[in-house]
């Protein structure tokens, strides 16, 4: 069968056409030979946002932002994107736009909900937010930091003017002569060190005679130490202690008049007694130097002694009782 040519004429015109319409909606971002699901976003600001930009889902690109329209009455932005994937995505699950890079523009990432069973279909709307990129976050963060620098460049600007007034001419001269006395001061330095350097040449053997002596002293102070150590000084103190106790027990035996020595200070009548013997005695002493014949009697010729008499008392007789 012979096809006319008007025929093949037609069909090569259809074909055409039909190429024409293929690469039309391709260059537009939609492909005719595959199924889409098309669902929408409503944004407020759509951060730069350009058509043709990746639909993501866990970083696999599942489809692309085929259209953006701007809504007069609102001023809100519908966002139109082609999901070519099969995989169900509820209605609930958020699509963000963030920025995966400094270079690679603005995106769209697909957030699903598992616990949502609506699947979304053709022509729904779903929930969408923004999520600040790195050039986003880095410019919040460079913000204070540029307030902060620039509040420093102003106070050091203040600093420089205050110590531009402060240096005048008066002070600077002021500061040029510290500076040459602190070199005086440090040329002098120098030569003391230098005195001392020479001095502990000079010395050196006397000193290393006195830190060896130093060695010797510690050494013996260690021995001590050891010494010490090794010592029972508990001992020696807990008879210390007991000495001590001892001691305490005698001077309250005393002080309440228990024994000799507490009876000597507490018993008036034993003081009385020895009181009035030592006065007694000493009357006795007192006549035997002024009679001394009437007690060593050496006679010669048979002499007849001469009678007694009473010494005259020279003390009081008042015994004065202890206190």
């Amino acid at each position: 069968m012979k096809v006319s040519k008007e025929i093949k004429t037609a069909v090569l015109v259809i074909a055409s056409i039909l190429l024409f319409i293929w690469g039309y909606s391709f260059l537009k971002g939609r492909d005719l030979l595959t199924s889409y699901k098309e669902l929408y976003v409503r944004y407020e600001n759509v951060e730069g946002l350009s058509p043709s930009a990746p639909v993501t889902l866990n970083g696999f690109v599942i489809g692309k932002v085929s259209k953006i329209e701007l809504q007069n009455t609102t001023g809100h932005f519908i966002v139109e994107m082609q999901i070519k994937s099969d995989f169900p995505i509820a209605k609930s699950s958020q699509a963000n736009i963030y920025e995966p890079g400094f270079i690679g523009g603005k995106q769209i990432q697909i957030v699903p909900n598992f616990q949502d069973t609506s699947i979304a279909e053709s022509g729904d709307f779903l929930p969408g937010r923004i999520i600040p990129g790195a050039v986003s976050s880095l410019a919040e963060k460079l913000t204070p930091l540029q307030e902060k620098v620039e509040k420093m460049v102003v106070s050091a600007d203040m600093l420089l003017n205050n110590i531009n007034t402060m240096l005048d001419a008066k002070t600077k001269e002021h500061l040029q002569s510290s500076i040459a006395n602190l070199d005086a001061t440090m040329a002098e330095f120098k030569s003391a060190s230098h005195s001392v350097n020479e001095m502990l040449a000079d010395n050196k053997t006397k000193i290393g005679s006195t830190m060896t002596n130093v060695d010797k002293a510690s050494a013996n102070f260690a021995k001590i130490s050891d010494s010490l150590a090794k010592a029972d000084i508990g001992r020696t103190v807990k008879k210390l202690e007991s000495t001590l106790a001892s001691v305490d027990k005698i001077m309250a035996e005393v002080q309440s008049g228990k024994g000799t020595m507490g009876k000597l200070l507490k018993d008036e009548t034993l003081y009385n007694n020895f009181a009035k013997t030592s006065k007694e005695l000493e009357l006795l002493l007192q006549d035997l130097r002024l009679n001394p014949t009437r007690y060593v009697n050496v006679s010669l010729f048979g002499k007849k002694n001469k009678p007694y008499v009473a010494p005259k008392s020279t003390a009081t007789d008042t015994v004065t009782q202890p206190k």
